[in-house]
This record gives C-alpha cells, sequence and structure tokens, in this order.
C-alpha cells in the first residue's frame, strides 16, 4: 500500500480545494461502504460458524483467516475516514496448503437445503468461508474502479488477491475432502482447447487513420 505518489491536490468546483479526509467521491462513498459491510458480514458468520466446526485443519484455516480480514477491515476503516495512510501497509495472506487438486467426479447424494440446525457440517462451514471470500474479492475490485482517494483505492486493490489467496484455499480444503469435485475434458478435448491461441508475432504497426 502506497501513499499519493504525484502529491497532487483536489478541489471541488463549487466548493473549491477538498481536505484529504473529504478527498472521496459518491460511488466511491456507496461502493467501499457495501465492501466494508460485507466484510463484516463474513467476520460475524465466521464468528457463529466457528463453535460449530469439527475438524482441526477447517478451524485453523477459519482463524488465521478470520485474524487477517479483521485487520484488514481495520486499516480500510483507517484510511477510508482519514484519507491518509492507516497504522500499517496491507500484508499478503499466505495459504498453509498445497495447491494440488484431485481431479474427476465420484458418486455423491445430492446436495440440498438443510432442515434443523443439527446437519451443519464441515462441507457446508467451509462453503460459507469459500462464498465470503469471493463476495470479498468481488465487492472490492468494484470498490476499487470506483475509488477517487488514491490511498483507499491502493488498499482496496491490494486486498483482492487475498481474498482469492483464502478461495483458493478453501477450495483446495473443500477439493481435498471432496466437497468440491473438479472435473476435467477428454485429453483431446482439452489439448485442442489449450492450442486454440498462437502468439502474436513480431510488433506490427497500428493502422495509419491519418485525417486530411
Amino acid at each position: 500500500m502506497t501513499q499519493n505518489p504525484f502529491g497532487q491536490t483536489h478541489e471541488n468546483m463549487h466548493t473549491g480545494p477538498v481536505s484529504q479526509q473529504m478527498n472521496h467521491g459518491g460511488h466511491e462513498l456507496f461502493d467501499v461502504h457495501e465492501a466494508l459491510s460485507s466484510t463484516v458480514g463474513a467476520l460475524n458468520q465466521a464468528m457463529l460458524l466457528r463453535q460449530h466446526v469439527k475438524d482441526p485443519e477447517l478451524l485453523a484455516i477459519l482463524d488465521r483467516q478470520y485474524r487477517f480480514t479483521l485487520d484488514e477491515y481495520n486499516i480500510t476503516v483507517d484510511c477510508f475516514k482519514t484519507g491518509r495512510d492507516p497504522s500499517h501497509p496491507t500484508k499478503s495472506y499466505e495459504m498453509t496448503q498445497g495447491n494440488d487438486f484431485v481431479y474427476g467426479m465420484k458418486p455423491m447424494q445430492p446436495t440440498k437445503p438443510m432442515q434443523s440446525e443439527s446437519e451443519i457440517s464441515d462441507e457446508i462451514i467451509s462453503g460459507f468461508l469459500l462464498g465470503s471470500a469471493k463476495t470479498g474479492a468481488s465487492t472490492k475490485t468494484m470498490a476499487a474502479m470506483e475509488t477517487c482517494n488514491p490511498v483507499v483505492r491502493r488498499v482496496l486493490a491490494d486486498s483482492v488477491p487475498n481474498c482469492i489467496e483464502m478461495a483458493y484455499e478453501l477450495a483446495i480444503y473443500q477439493n481435498k475432502h471432496h466437497y468440491y469435485q473438479v472435473p476435467q475434458l477428454a485429453q483431446q478435448d482439452m489439448q485442442q482447447l489449450l492450442n486454440s491461441f498462437a502468439p502474436a508475432q513480431g510488433q506490427p504497426g497500428m493502422p495509419n487513420n491519418n485525417l486530411q
């Protein structure tokens, strides 16, 4: 996360110079509010689900992601309210899972909605957590693209890869336990798709569209 590298001043056409604290556009306020609300929802959900986790490995993932997300939430609130650098830069989330997926499908019971709270399981909990990480990546990406304040934009943009990494960690966990199965195409079909693009050759010039 970096400070405004250009040192530019900001003005409102009606009121003149804008303080760094008020350096926010309308879309930015709404979209960052949505991103922060989504993060609060994800943190609250993780807190409620924690007591139902049975697998120590999933519990470790939940706790590690919760702590990281809470810290990231705090620094986002900090720079959003002040328009300045937060207390510390955005960190990079590092998962502890390997990155090997098990491919192929095995027979499974069809999924259906729960009928009672007693049916909650590690499969359902990890699915909730995965959904929250995906939502975080989407809302923060949308907010960053609407953000005027350079500090807030950078904090949000730096947070997106962390959401992706958390989602990847949870997807691998689910795959390992056969909650999330990954089918593959037949080798011939896969090879055809892999070879369906070729690199461009050379550096051709742009068309010459000189206007007379």
